[in-house]
């Protein structure tokens, strides 16, 4: 019904201002009395087979919605109802701020794909701490953590910390955000004697909680295999929880659309179907180098549950979904699943 009915006329219109749409819809719902229960009928799957257990976190099932989609913190109670057992709420950052100029939102409908250019846009640190403070189901909810446009990288490791900091009591593990291409100069944070320092300093700070949270870094699909060998030596050297693997990529590889087209519409990190492949071998490729033994979050490409059940065999331990959800709507989060447990994964 929804690729049938609702995405039609849904695509009829700009990208960002049906998201902006949906989170008001998803606020809505969440109000309205016995919803959450009528939606958990619906999309829920419950089984013994899908729990799982990663960093210290008990999972119900291993799909979780990847960060950019709430990126303020306001629709995560509901999302649970939808069959997720996980969310990453942000980008957020210590200051409110408005992102890169419009339009910064693309879609690529022929190749499943978006492309874009937000640029951590976030109402910041306190209004997402406000709403995590309200916090009512019991999904599991990751922090996505950056830094602020204006913050020179020099300075990044503070908005990093204050992050980290104010965050710790309301979220349940951290993804430490340094390969989004659409902040100027941020992945510049992923050379390895950076992203050391900074890794240490959230590290050292953690282990002065009664409760340490799990500490996560986000890579870029576009790192060479020898950056990434230095990334998995500054993660085992520094004790790092897991890896999600992998934020969008500046590449245009695998899209059917003209060269023209593709150019018109900019710069930005592409996400969906055309991601699948380079996520996949860099998933296989840690797994393989750490032996199984760092926990992966896959993203990038999950558009069934086909794709799902790939990321898992090649070495992940859980899944998140972006454009896929958009692209095939929630429904995809009971199809993989179901695919799940049929595949006794």
């Amino acid at each position: 019904m929804y690729k049938i009915i609702f995405r039609p006329v849904l695509f009829l219109f700009n990208p960002e201002t049906i998201h902006g749409l949906s989170i008001c819809l998803l606020k809505f719902i969440n109000i309205i009395p016995g919803m959450k229960a009528l939606l958990r009928v619906f999309f829920m799957v419950k089984s013994e087979g899908l729990k799982t257990s990663v960093f210290g976190l008990d999972f119900k099932n291993p799909v979780g919605l990847a960060a950019g989609f709430d990126k303020n913190a306001e629709v995560f109670d509901i999302v649970e109802s939808f069959g997720f057992s996980f969310v990453e709420i942000g980008t957020v950052t210590p200051m409110r701020q408005t992102g890169n100029q419009k339009p910064r939102l693309f879609r690529l409908k022929k190749d499943k794909a978006l492309i874009n250019r937000m640029g951590f846009n976030n109402h910041g640190l306190l209004r997402a701490i406000k709403k995590l403070k309200k916090r009512k189901s019991k999904i599991i909810v990751g922090g996505n953590i950056g830094k602020n446009t204006a913050t020179s990288n020099e300075k990044a490791s503070k908005d990093y910390i204050r992050c980290f900091i104010d965050l710790h009591p309301y979220v349940d593990y951290f993804t430490v955000n340094v390969s989004c291409p659409n902040v100027c100069d941020l992945t510049k944070l992923q050379d390895r004697d950076v992203l050391f320092e900074l890794l240490s300093e959230l590290k050292k700070i953690n282990t002065t909680y009664s409760n340490p949270k799990p500490i996560l870094l986000k890579i870029s699909p576009d790192l060479n295999y020898m950056q990434i060998d230095d990334t998995l030596d500054v993660i085992n050297q520094i004790g790092i929880d897991g890896i999600v693997a992998v934020n969008t990529t500046i590449s245009r590889e695998g899209l059917t659309y003209p060269e023209e087209q593709i150019k018109k519409i900019g710069n930005g990190g592409l996400s969906g179907k055309p991601l699948s492949k380079r996520s996949t071998e860099i998933i296989k490729y840690i797994s393989q180098k750490t032996n199984g033994q760092l926990p992966i979050i896959a993203v990038g490409g999950i558009m069934n549950e086909e794709d799902a059940v790939e990321k898992l065999n090649a070495g992940a331990s859980l899944v998140q979904l972006y454009s896929g959800f958009i692209y095939e709507g929630p429904g995809i989060v009971k199809r993989i699943n179901k695919h799940i447990i049929k595949n006794n994964l």
